[in-house]
């Protein structure tokens, strides 16, 4: 064989071995009731890695590089699946059946009143007591040229946490080779019903761990937001931004706002609403963070009408993970979603899932450095 030849076919072997690399699985120890997780580490050729569990479909970790190459974990986290199962503050968890709050705990489809739990004063959030945080996802892993695939599966019986309908689920987390971690979800029912999905990774792009998040700059490319009552339910109003600390349509320090003496502010303790993005539903920047000390820059691309910006306002110092306490605004979430108590309001994007539908939605994280 020729120089020429041999050289070909090391290529070859080298760039089939890179593109069919087995994502890494490994115990992440057992829940309080016996049945163990596992823990699954998507890599990309840039060294960035994510770390996801089959319980809750919790992103676990997100190793990035800052500008001067260094790797840090920008996603608050446990160290061990017992402490995702205890009430935690939803750390990287994918979250249904309906992400957010719903009024009262109450919604009507077709005449009939549905009654789902109150876990959030006398409201409903993220899906009641036990969501799809607290569940065990059936996973499968796969690796191809266009990245790294976690698939995960779950069925949400009809009636659970008073729900209608036989609801199946799939996500699908991808890691690619530029530095971006898709989440593709995917869901059908049996009976008409109601559907809200969405991730709840805190970030914190100093590293976790690394204090308060108000020193990132963020955009948000919206024109409107829609304010909450008392108890963090949407008015109905969609409320313009201009002339309120919600104008974050250019890059605007957290801190720059975030403690002014406004109404909607006092009751979030900071940010936690609901942002109507320009896209409208279509594919498009939602959002963008940067840490100007590290470099590090986190946008965010989605289809869904809105995002809510969550400032970790009730951290407290009672999450301990990953040898860190997390204090008040060590993180922040950028939750890609329709909006806040749907059905209860019919000016809102409909969040109603009928038989022979199907519901797709696709949200990406993407991660670079500011030169």
């Amino acid at each position: 064989m020729s120089l020429v030849k041999l050289f070909i076919c090391v290529i070859f072997v080298l760039t089939f071995a890179m593109t069919s690399a087995a994502i890494d699985k490994k115990s992440f120890g057992k829940t309080p009731d016996g049945k163990e997780a596992f823990l699954y580490t998507l890599k990309n050729k840039n060294g960035m890695e994510v770390e996801i569990t089959n319980f809750g479909g919790c992103v676990v970790s997100i190793k990035v590089p800052d500008k001067s190459g260094k790797f840090a974990d920008v996603a608050l986290g446990f160290d061990s699946v017992a402490d995702y199962a205890k009430p935690d503050p939803y750390f990287g968890a994918l979250i249904g059946r309906y992400g957010n709050r719903i009024a009262g705990g109450k919604f009507t489809l077709d005449g009939k009143t549905y009654q789902i739990p109150q876990n959030d004063g006398p409201n409903s959030l993220h899906g009641g007591k036990v969501g799809f945080d607290k569940r065990f996802w059936d996973a499968k892993d796969s690796t191809d040229a266009s990245g790294q695939h976690l698939h995960l599966h779950y069925l949400s019986p009809d009636g659970e946490q008073g729900f209608p309908g036989n609801l199946n689920v799939d996500v699908t987390y991808t890691l690619n080779d530029k530095n971006e971690l898709s989440i593709a979800y995917t869901a059908t029912t049996d009976k008409n019903t109601v559907l809200n999905l969405t991730n709840h990774t805190y970030f914190n792009l100093k590293g976790e761990g690394s204090g308060q998040i108000v020193d990132h700059q963020i955009m948000i490319a919206a024109d409107r937001f829609t304010p909450v009552d008392a108890t963090l339910i949407p008015t109905g109003e969609l409320k313009s931004v201009a002339g309120t600390p919600f104008d974050l349509r250019k890059l605007t320090l957290i801190s720059a706002h975030i403690d002014d003496n406004n109404e909607q502010l006092k009751l979030g303790l900071g940010y936690d609403h609901n942002f109507v993005l320009n896209s409208g539903g279509k594919m498009a920047m939602a959002a963008k963070v940067v840490e100007p000390a590290s470099g590090r820059v986190l946008e965010v691309l989605t289809d869904q009408p809105g995002v809510q910006f969550y400032t970790g306002n009730h951290l407290d110092g009672t999450a301990k993970g990953k040898g860190h306490v997390y204090k008040f605004r060590d993180g922040f979430c950028l939750e890609t979603q329709h909006f806040p108590d749907s059905p209860n309001h019919p000016n809102f994007p409909s969040t109603e899932l009928k038989p022979g539908e199907t519901f797709k939605s696709t949200t990406i994280y993407r991660f670079s450095v500011q030169k």
